[in-house]
């Protein structure tokens, strides 16, 4: 039986003992959470927070949501884990529900644990398919950690740790607000879709394997591109014989009030990796989906890729039950319905606040970005996102602060299940909030 602990013994046993990802390790103050529920969590303290991030961005059917508890409890009392080549009940069934809820033209599932991981063996995948070597991914853009992912990744975090996997050429972001063609609405030719087919030339050709991109860009400031940008760049692909693969690993499951963000635009990439809400975190698993054209060809070839916990069968129980509550639950129509609701209260707290440089929003995919002035575009300093960080978790809502070189921003991208009072709730303690960035706007 575990003993029991005060809220700051947890706290300490965790700082002392373990290392924490993105962090300087002295300056961590982590909540310790008791419980949850929802769209809520409570503190080993008693005091409730709402969750106006979804954790990481990935539990969007809310926490501890009993059906997918259940199922995991069923499986683990039936079968936790076998040999990845062999055969199991899970393991059929979510590939198979995989090939229904993808678009039309991706029918098979390589399973692995995470998104960086479902990134990397894309690559391969991509690699061994096209015979070529090149990558492209774009700078504002995350897509993992290990040693492959964070070559394809495109933000500071990359820079840290170079060198890492060689052939990965990165090109400039569909970012209206920070236009890095220098454009407004009014001039824009769309020179971001002519770049990436300028960069196409320059890299050759018939030496890049694989395009790849989120959805809609999450961590690096919620950008949700044109609505002719997927279609055009899927057109690009098909003219150099280069795969398209849809990083879904945030985006996906409901997201953006569609079952991938690449719906949106009715695209059809040839791969598609995803993680995250795809269980919503309550066990670790991510996935490749690949066309059928990509499946065949490894039917007389050998798949120089694999994972002891591929086709984890408590995993794929977990995303088969996680799945059917997207479903039976409603969410993704709740998703799009609240999307709407909330893209207008954005607005109106953009409007309000002389600090509001911009808001972004897709779905419950939202950001809002804070600038000193409207004119410069400068992004607040760390220290002060720190304060309206302290000032939303006093009041109650966590979520996700950004603040470097790439901006200064607030996400709101809460589960899939909250209601619009939520929702409304957390939007005002928002509001407050910014009371401290106006004050010091120019």
């Amino acid at each position: 039986m575990q003993e029991e602990l005060s809220a700051q013994q947890v706290v300490d046993l965790n700082r002392e003992y373990t290392l924490f990802s993105w962090s300087v390790q002295s300056q961590v103050n982590p909540i310790p959470i008791a419980k949850a529920k929802g769209a809520h969590f409570w503190d080993a303290n008693g005091k409730q927070y709402l969750d106006f991030s979804s954790q990481l961005m990935n539990v969007n059917i809310g926490l501890q949501h009993p059906q997918v508890v259940k199922a995991i409890q069923d499986q683990a009392a039936e079968l936790c884990f076998v040999h990845p080549g062999t055969a199991t009940v899970p393991r059929g069934l979510l590939g198979k529900k995989l090939a229904q809820v993808t678009p039309d033209k991706l029918s098979k599932t390589f399973f692995v644990l995470g998104g960086a991981e479902a990134n990397e063996n894309a690559i391969k995948i991509a690699r061994f398919y096209t015979g070529r070597h090149k990558v492209m991914a774009r700078y504002r853009s995350y897509h993992g950690a290990t040693h492959g992912a964070i070559a394809l990744t495109g933000d500071y975090r990359r820079n840290a740790i170079e060198h890492t996997m060689p052939g990965v050429v990165h090109f400039l972001d569909p970012f209206c607000y920070r236009c890095p063609f220098g454009q407004e609405s009014g001039s824009c030719q769309r020179e971001c879709i002519a770049h990436v087919e300028e960069i196409i030339r320059y890299e050759g050709p018939d030496k890049i394997a694989a395009i790849i991109m989120e959805g809609v860009t999450g961590s690096n400031a919620i950008i949700v591109p044109p609505d002719d940008y997927w279609p055009r760049v899927r057109e690009i692909c098909n003219k150099y014989g280069i795969l398209l693969i849809s990083d879904e690993v945030m985006s996906g499951w409901g997201r953006t009030g569609k079952w991938f963000a690449v719906d949106n635009w009715n695209v059809e990439p040839d791969i598609i990796t995803t993680a995250k809400g795809l269980t919503s975190g309550y066990v670790p698993l991510g996935a490749v989906v690949v066309s059928q054209d990509i499946a065949d060809f490894f039917d007389d070839k050998y798949l120089y890729a694999g994972l002891t916990y591929n086709g984890h069968a408590l995993a794929c129980a977990a995303a088969l039950a996680t799945i059917a509550v997207y479903e039976t639950d409603g969410l993704i129509d709740n998703a799009a319905t609240l999307g709407n609701h909330l893209g207008a209260a954005l607005e109106g707290i953009k409007e309000r606040h002389r600090s509001v440089g911009d808001v972004r929003y897709i779905g419950l995919f939202s950001v809002i970005e804070l600038v000193v002035n409207r004119e410069t575009k400068e992004p607040f300093s760390p220290e002060v996102m720190a304060k309206v960080g302290q000032a939303l978790r006093e009041n109650g809502l966590f979520t996700y602060i950004r603040a470097n070189d790439m901006g200064a921003m607030v996400f709101v991208v809460p589960p899939l299940c909250i209601s619009q009072e939520q929702l409304d709730e957390g939007l005002s303690i928002i509001d407050q909030a910014l009371s401290i960035t106006d004050a010091m706007a120019k």
